[in-house]
């Protein structure tokens, strides 16, 4: 949906992530695994990636409140290549 918002991502702890984008709140968690098999710098910057995904396809009132990254891919097929695409090309999300 092209939404550009800033996307705050706070840890909370282990796997667990707090974000806040578009002026909704999310609970995330994610797994180390999937952090290196994407390619991506840190878990923060994968999770922020993945929002940015998101939410440029689909209002953030959409996006599910809690939910594991991993699950992404059951909605978006196409979201693990396009993560990985995303970091080989160097593109990291803006803090």
């Amino acid at each position: 949906m092209g939404q550009a918002s800033v996307i705050e991502v706070s840890s909370e702890g282990g796997r667990g992530f707090l974000v806040r984008a578009a002026g909704h709140r999310f609970e995330v968690t994610v797994a180390g695994a999937l952090v290196a098999e994407l390619g991506a710098p840190d878990a923060p910057s994968l999770v922020r990636a993945a929002f940015q995904f998101l939410l440029e396809r689909e209002p953030a009132g959409s996006i599910l409140p809690r939910f594991d990254l991993g699950v992404i891919e059951r909605y978006f097929p196409g979201w693990r290549s396009e993560m990985r695409r995303r970091f080989a090309a160097g593109s990291r999300p803006a803090p």
